[in-house]
């Protein structure tokens, strides 16, 4: 149910919940099989950490972004700082977060927005270590998944937030903004983009 509201909520046909915006974007990196991703040299630390945990390259870009961006060149964007009616973008693959510090204050939690049926039939399994909607023992697991799954009470309590949710939210600004990611020694010897 909780999908389900989040999905009407944004515009997107399909919302799949996750155990928070980090393994969204993990999920949807391994199912693009992504290469090299251009994405902002100030973000959250998790998101190069998924790109490189999902076998693809980075590459930074000093751009400025406010609740979005987009993970170049692929369909795939963190919007963990934007929660407001009708925001999907279609064929895309949207995450969201519902951390404490985020707009549906959850605690844990993410979501993967799309109108991509087969990436959704994906995502469900992907999360849930390959598992299909059929007990354990009568399952036939035939994908490589992740302990990602939303808990129940967190979903219970998203969707008990999701009641009085307003329709228009600001994008949340990130003050003071993110730290340069190439300040770490992870990351340091990532190359800009041109």
């Amino acid at each position: 149910m909780f999908e389900e509201t989040v999905a009407d909520y944004t515009g997107a046909p399909y919302a799949i919940s996750t155990d928070n915006c980090t393994d969204a974007i993990l999920l949807c990196c391994k199912y693009l099989n992504v290469k090299e991703v251009i994405i902002p040299c100030r973000t959250y630390l998790s998101v190069p950490q998924s790109i490189l945990h999902a076998g693809g390259s980075l590459k930074f870009e000093d751009i400025r972004w406010k609740g979005i961006y987009q993970l170049k060149p692929y369909p795939i964007y963190d919007a963990a700082k934007r929660l407001t009616a009708d925001m999907y973008i279609p064929g895309t693959f949207m995450c969201l977060s519902f951390h404490i510090k985020k707009h549906l204050k959850i605690g844990k939690g993410g979501m993967i927005l799309t109108d991509d049926e087969e990436a959704t039939k994906w995502f469900r399994k992907g999360r849930y270590e390959g598992r299909d909607t059929v007990p354990y023992h009568e399952d036939n697991i035939q994908i490589n998944g992740y302990n990602a799954y939303m808990s129940p009470e967190h979903a219970a309590r998203g969707l008990m937030l999701m009641q009085n949710y307003p329709e228009h939210n600001d994008d949340i600004p990130e003050e003071p903004f993110y730290r340069d990611l190439r300040e770490f020694t992870l990351f340091k010897n990532v190359e800009m983009r041109k």
